[in-house]
């Protein structure tokens, strides 16, 4: 009896999706920071450090597909804990502290060795397929949302 593999779908998205995010949020339990929070931390962290408050929640917000007032919570949260803070020369703006830095730079490399194992062994041009597959899928679902 041979298996197949089953298309693919929102359900086999999903659980993948999921599967990696719950290992995701157990890195970020542990070192005290959640999703929401290590989004932002990224946006923030590709942007070169610093970020216009408007354009992070924006961003983050388009992103995640939640609320601005979620966000701007986040953004709360985040310099409250003094992991962001208002740039002194640009108040418009936010930027990274070195603990913000250090912690996601930490999150980032304690997952890295995650979703190297989980992509072990897959061929890179398959690799290459999913990842077009699932961007065109992205970006229809960000057109019907837009539409909406």
């Amino acid at each position: 009896m041979t298996t197949t593999a089953p298309g693919l779908n929102g359900r086999v998205i999903a659980l993948a999706h999921y599967a990696a995010r719950a290992l995701l949020e157990g890195v970020l339990t542990r070192r005290g920071t959640t999703f929401h929070q290590n989004v932002t931390l990224r946006a923030v962290v590709a942007a070169g450090g610093a970020l216009g408050r408007d354009e992070l929640v924006a961003d983050v917000t388009g992103s995640l597909k939640v609320d601005e007032s979620a966000v701007r919570g986040t953004l709360g949260e985040l310099t409250a804990a003094r992991l962001l803070e208002q740039d002194p020369a640009q108040p418009s703006r936010v930027r990274l502290t070195d603990a913000g830095r250090e912690l996601y730079e930490g999150a980032a490399a304690e997952t890295a060795g995650i979703s190297a194992r989980l992509y072990a062994g897959i061929p890179a041009e398959d690799l290459a397929v999913a990842g077009r597959v699932l961007e065109l899928i992205t970006q229809r679902a960000n057109a019907e949302l837009a539409a909406a």
